[in-house]
């Protein structure tokens, strides 16, 4: 997961009904509402805007009634790559799987991608149960998965679709990683 905190230069524009009010406030709320919370030319998603300082005056351009400002700030950026290792909760549970939370954004772990058991799914309880270990995910559990794919909606970033598994040693949720290391500890102490 590439986090990072950069300082920027972009435009805002200043629609006319909003000219005279106090342009510092003006210009922080237009700068987190235009780059806040999307994703940026380099795929990085912008999570935080902060410490907004307008450069310059601002510039009239012909046929747009606004002033386009100028502005410095700092911003925290998040990218998710493929093949990284994360931790999230899980947020929903539904019939092909579940979502997992990691910084701002959700990806699926896809039934298949859950464990190395047979899978069902309880509705009722909203879990994913494996058949033969009985171990099961619900809403809240925290997960260590490894992102597998990556498509980004730069319009709609919560539409974003990250693939995510869990079949790997040292992958799974926390509580079973807990449980199979301390079996792997008592087994090795018991020799």
């Amino acid at each position: 997961m590439y986090t990072e905190i950069t300082d920027v230069e972009r435009l805002v524009c200043i629609p006319p009904a909003e000219l005279g009010e106090d342009i510092d406030s003006i210009v922080e709320k237009l700068t987190w509402e235009t780059y806040g919370g999307r994703f940026g030319a380099d795929k990085s998603f912008t999570v935080l805007v902060k410490n907004v300082r307008p450069v310059g005056p601002g510039r009239i351009v012909h046929g747009n009634g606004g002033v386009h400002q100028a502005v410095k700030f700092d911003q925290v950026v998040f990218r998710p790559e493929n093949d990284e290792i994360v931790e999230g909760n899980v947020v929903e549970i539904v019939k092909f799987g579940a979502f997992v939370r990691f910084g701002p954004l959700d990806g699926l772990l896809h039934v298949s991608q859950v464990m190395d058991d047979r899978v069902d799914i309880d509705e009722n309880n909203q879990r994913l149960v494996g058949k033969e270990s009985g171990r099961y995910l619900a809403v809240g559990d925290v997960v260590r998965a490894r992102v597998v794919s990556i498509d980004l909606n730069e319009k709609n970033p919560q539409e974003s679709k990250i693939g995510l598994t869990m079949r790997q040693i040292g992958l799974g949720k926390l509580q079973w990683l807990d449980e199979d290391n301390k079996k792997k500890s008592k087994g090795e102490s018991d020799e």
